[in-house]
Order: structure tokens, then C-alpha cells, then sequence
């Protein structure tokens, strides 16, 4: 479990992070989501030892990290940092060597990954060769290409297009599954929202909600419904306690104000008035979550 605690940095006069603390555990995929400039890229740079804290602690299974522990993580920047006109598989496993590897298993890897990201074709072009999205796949493999026990990747969604960003998603599921703790950052929500496990929110260098995923959509729910009818749902406007968000024929959604059972009071209503196609909670999206803690 990567833990962190308290951690706080300035640079001059100008607080970036006050008090920053939140867990990445095993086997869990945890959205890091704020703003630009809530300290996000600041965080991650402090967890790999890039940045000092001015105050608090990052430990992994509750111990100090090491820099022995750190070359074991892996890391991939949100600005890519690979060598344009180096072959990528050639890269990719010299990158692996500098973890540790031996030749024959960082050649593995490589193999393994590009295939799994769908570059084994392209192994051996020159990474200036490659498109932007199939570029950011590169620099994916070049943050797991030694296996590391905790990965920490800054938007590492951005230009890829739909299809791409599932074959990401699939193999980083695959490495969540075997028991990595996973911390990314990504301004795409709805992407963040299919794959996180937990969300930490950041905002003006403070956490401003941290929870799993289902945790901080009942915390952030409201008391909103959305009832389908046979006929017009116009009649819901009437009833004690409902405050309408929106009316469309058959279709109403709406907040309750009133009584705990106010929802058996409107679908009794319904029932009395003709059949009901659906009657459900509406559930907060991600976006709605992160716009209300921020």
C-alpha cells in the first residue's frame, strides 16, 4: 500500500500542496482528478522522489521509500520523455535494463508489451515515426516494462482515440488485477469513471473528497429520481415535497425534499394514474461529483 500523509510543499511564497494525504491500495485502480495547477503533477513528482515535501511522509507497506523501493515503481511523466530518434522496442528495454533487468527479460517484456498494446509492428521504427496516440502507447510500456509494484501514470490517456484508450484500459486492468496498486491523473472523467476503483480530488492544493467509487456516489447523491409513465408525467410537478428537474412526456426527473418515503408517495401516485415503465434513483456522475467537491 502506497501511502501518503500530510505532505506540503511551497515553492517561494506560494503554497502548491497544504496537507495532502490518501492511500493507493493493492490490486486497486485510484483517479487522481483536480484542476490545472491543484498540485496533482506536483504530488506524484514528491511520491517518486522527484520533489523533497516541505513537510509529511510517503511510505510503501508502511515503510520509508527507499530509492532502491523507488526503482521499482514505475513511473509515466505526462510529458513524454522518450528519445524520438531511437528505435522504440530498442528503448523500451534499455529503459527496462536501467530497472534491473537482465537483457533476455527486459527483451521479454518488450515483446510482450508492444504486442499487448498493439505496437509490435512498429517495434523497430525510430518513436518519431509513430503518431502521437501510438507514441503515448510507447511511453506506456516504457512505465511497465519492468514490472514494477506500484505504477503512477500523469494523463496517460491523452491523444489516444477510443480504441486505444481500451487496449490501455485492458492492460492496465491486467496489472490492478495482479495485485498493483495503480495512481493515475486524467481530465477525462468518463474514462476515469469506467476504471477507477477509489478517486482522490484535489483542489487548491488540498484533498477535497477521496473515497471509492461508490462510496462518493452515495456521499454526493441526492434524493433524485427518475420515473417513466405510459402517459404525461406533468402531474409530478403537483406533489408535496418534489422539486422537478425535468419533465418530457412520459419522462420526469426530479429531487425529494420531503419525508424519507416520499419516493413510495410519488410511485404510489404513478401506479394509481396507469402502468409505470421504470421508476429508479439517478445516480451522480463523476463529472457531478468533481464539480460539487471542487
Amino acid at each position: 500500500m502506497l501511502t501518503v500523509t500530510s505532505i506540503s510543499r511551497s515553492f517561494g511564497d506560494h503554497q502548491i500542496l497544504d496537507g495532502v494525504s490518501f492511500e493507493v491500495l493493492p490490486g486497486r485502480m485510484t483517479g487522481f482528478l483536480g484542476a490545472n495547477g491543484s498540485g496533482k503533477t506536483t504530488t506524484m513528482r514528491i511520491v517518486l522522489g522527484v520533489l523533497a515535501a516541505h513537510a509529511g511522509t510517503v511510505t510503501w507497506r508502511g515503510s520509508p521509500i527507499t530509492g532502491g523501493v523507488r526503482r521499482r515503481f514505475g513511473y509515466m511523466p505526462e510529458e513524454r520523455g522518450l528519445y524520438p530518434k531511437m528505435g522504440v522496442a530498442e528503448q523500451i528495454s534499455w529503459l527496462g535494463q536501467l530497472h534491473g533487468l537482465d537483457q533476455a527479460a527486459a527483451r521479454r517484456n518488450t515483446e510482450r508489451l508492444l504486442d499487448q498494446l498493439e505496437l509490435g509492428h512498429r517495434a523497430k521504427d525510430n518513436l518519431e515515426e509513430l503518431s502521437l496516440g501510438n507514441q503515448q502507447r510507447a511511453q506506456i510500456a516504457a512505465a511497465l516494462v519492468h514490472d514494477p509494484v506500484v505504477l503512477i501514470l500523469d494523463e496517460p490517456f491523452s491523444g489516444l482515440d477510443p480504441i486505444a484508450v481500451e487496449t490501455v484500459l485492458g492492460v492496465l486492468r491486467e496489472r490492478a488485477a495482479n495485485g498493483v496498486p495503480v495512481l493515475f491523473s486524467s481530465h477525462q472523467l468518463s474514462v476515469v469513471e469506467r476504471l477507477c476503483d477509489d478517486v482522490v480530488i484535489i483542489s487548491g492544493g488540498r484533498i477535497a473528497a477521496s473515497g471509492a467509487r461508490d462510496e462518493l456516489r452515495a456521499r454526493y447523491g441526492t434524493r433524485r429520481f427518475e420515473l417513466v409513465v405510459a402517459s404525461d408525467a406533468g402531474w409530478v410537478r403537483d406533489v408535496p415535497g418534489v422539486r422537478v428537474v425535468d419533465v418530457d412526456g412520459p419522462r420526469a426527473v426530479f429531487e425529494l425534499d420531503g419525508p424519507d418515503d416520499a419516493d413510495q408517495v410519488v410511485l404510489e401516485a404513478a401506479l394509481r394514474r396507469g402502468s409505470v415503465r421504470s421508476f429508479t434513483p439517478v445516480v451522480p456522475t463523476l463529472d457531478e461529483i468533481f464539480m460539487e467537491a471542487i
